[in-house]
C-alpha cells in the first residue's frame, strides 16, 4: 500500500484521471523526447469517451502544443489493464515513430504503464482494515499514529499544505460567481448559499454552510482551479467541507485537522489498494463513496471516536453509496458531480454521529464492504462508468441533443 501522498495530490481540475493524469504523462514523455518534431496522442476507452468534457485535450496540448500534436479519440478501444488508457508517440520529420509509451490513468492523478509493479509503490506493510485495527488494539494507538509510524513526522508537512490548499479552494469558490466553463452554462451556487447561511441559525445554518463549502470546492474544480484530490478531483469537495465545518464549529487546532487528514488518507488508501477510486473502473461509488468514507472517518476521530467507531463510520460511508453510477452530463465534472459532493459531506457528518452513538460493533466490516464495492463496480455496465453513455448523460443528450 502506497503513501497517502498519492491520495492527496495538489493540482488543477477538473478531473484527476482525465486531466491531471494525462498532463503528467505528457510531461514525462516530453522529457524523454524533448526535441521531437511532432507528437501523437491516442486516447482509449473512457479517457476518450469523456475526454473533451474533462479537458483532456487541453491538458495534452498545454504540454506538447496544438501545432505539434495529433490527437486521436478511440472510445471503442477499452484496454484490459484499465479503461483510462493513453498512447503517446514521438514522430520524426517523416512521420515515423521514434518513441512510444502506453500509459494508464488509474484515478486520483496516478499513472502507471505496462511495466508497473504495484509492489514498488508499497510503503505500508499492512493493507487491510482488519490488520490495521489489530495493530491499534495491540498498541493502544489510533489510525493517524499508524500513518505517522510508517511515513514519519514529515508527512505532516504535506498534510499541512493539503489543508491550506483545501481552505483556499473554499475561499476562492465562495468568492467566485457567474457561469462555469462548458456548454451547460451552469451557474455557480456556492456564493449565494454562503450568503443565505448568514440569515439562518442553528442546524439550518450549519447545514447550509457545509453545502456552500462543498459546492465551492466542486465549482472551483469544474472551473480548472487548484484543488486537492480527496481522493479524486470529482470528489474533492467532500473532505474540505467536513473539515472546515469541524474546524470552525469546534475550534480544532490545525494539528488535529492534520491528524484527521492522516486517518482519512489511510481509509482512502485501503479502498484504492483493495478496490478502486476510479469512476472509469467502478463508477462514482469509488469516488464519492470513498470521499464520504474518508470524511466521516476524519469527523469521527475529531469527535473522539475509537478506532472501532471510525472503522464503522468509514464502512457506512461506502455502504450507502454502493452502486452509484458515474454518468456526467456531456462529460463535464459538473452535473451530477458537484452536488454529490455537498450531499456526501452532509451524509458524512450524519454517519459520524450514527457511529459515535454505537459501541463500534456491526455486522459488515470495512474490508467486506470494499470487496463488495469492487465486485459491484465490476458488474456495472460500462455505460455507467465515466463514459457519459448512460443514466443522466443519456437522457439529457436524448432530450436536448447535447
Amino acid at each position: 500500500m502506497e503513501s497517502i501522498r498519492e491520495i492527496y495530490r495538489i493540482g488543477f481540475g477538473p478531473s484527476s484521471s482525465h486531466t491531471m493524469g494525462p498532463r503528467k504523462a505528457a510531461e514525462i514523455f516530453k522529457q524523454r523526447f524533448p526535441d521531437a518534431p511532432r507528437y501523437r496522442a491516442t486516447l482509449h476507452g473512457s479517457l476518450a469517451a469523456t475526454g473533451k468534457g474533462h479537458l483532456t485535450d487541453r491538458a495534452i496540448f498545454d504540454v506538447f502544443s496544438t501545432e505539434k500534436t495529433e490527437l486521436l479519440w478511440k472510445p471503442e478501444e477499452i484496454l484490459p489493464k484499465h479503461p483510462n488508457a493513453l498512447t503517446l508517440e514521438a514522430l520524426d520529420e517523416t512521420g515515423e515513430v521514434v518513441g512510444n509509451w502506453r500509459v494508464y490513468s488509474v484515478g486520483g492523478g496516478k499513472i502507471i504503464d505496462d511495466d508497473h509493479d504495484p509492489e514498488e509503490d508499497s510503503v505500508y506493510p499492512l493493507s487491510t482494515m482488519e490488520d490495521i485495527l489489530d495493530w491499534t488494539q495491540k498498541n493502544g494507538r489510533s489510525f493517524w499514529e499508524y500513518v505517522e509510524e510508517i511515513e514519519g513526522a514529515s508527512i505532516y508537512d504535506h498534510l499541512a499544505e493539503v489543508w491550506e490548499v483545501m481552505k483556499q479552494a473554499i475561499a476562492n469558490g465562495l468568492e467566485a460567481e457567474g457561469v462555469l466553463p462548458g456548454p451547460l452554462n451552469l451557474r455557480r451556487k456556492a456564493s449565494s448559499y454562503f450568503v443565505k447561511a448568514k440569515n439562518y441559525t442553528g442546524t439550518l445554518k450549519e447545514k447550509t454552510l457545509i453545502f456552500a463549502y462543498a459546492l465551492a470546492v466542486g465549482e472551483e474544480n469544474a472551473a480548472g482551479g487548484r484543488i486537492v484530490t480527496a481522493p479524486t478531483c470529482g470528489s474533492c469537495g467532500t473532505m474540505p467541507a467536513v473539515l472546515k465545518r469541524m474546524y470552525d464549529s469546534f475550534d480544532f487546532s490545525d494539528q488535529k485537522i492534520h491528524r484527521a487528514l492522516a486517518t482519512a488518507g489511510l481509509i482512502g488508501n485501503l479502498v484504492k489498494t483493495n478496490a478502486s477510486i476510479s469512476g472509469a473502473k467502478v463508477g462514482c461509488q469509488g469516488e464519492i463513496g470513498t470521499a464520504c468514507a474518508m470524511a466521516t472517518a476524519a469527523a469521527t476521530q475529531l469527535l473522539g471516536g475509537t478506532p472501532q467507531q471510525i472503522e464503522y463510520a468509514a464502512e457506512m460511508g461506502i455502504e450507502h453509496h454502493l452502486g452509484l453510477t458515474c454518468d456526467p452530463i456531456m462529460g463535464l465534472v459538473q452535473v451530477p458531480c458537484i452536488e454529490r459532493n455537498a450531499f456526501a459531506a452532509e451524509r458524512a457528518l450524519n454517519t459520524a454521529t450514527f457511529a459515535l452513538l454505537s459501541d463500534g460493533q456491526h455486522l459488515v466490516s470495512f474490508d467486506k464492504i470494499v470487496k463488495t464495492m469492487k465486485q459491484t463496480g465490476h458488474d456495472l455496465p460500462s455505460i455507467y462508468k465515466e463514459t457519459s453513455e448512460g443514466g443522466l448523460a443519456y437522457f439529457y443528450k436524448k432530450k436536448y441533443g447535447g
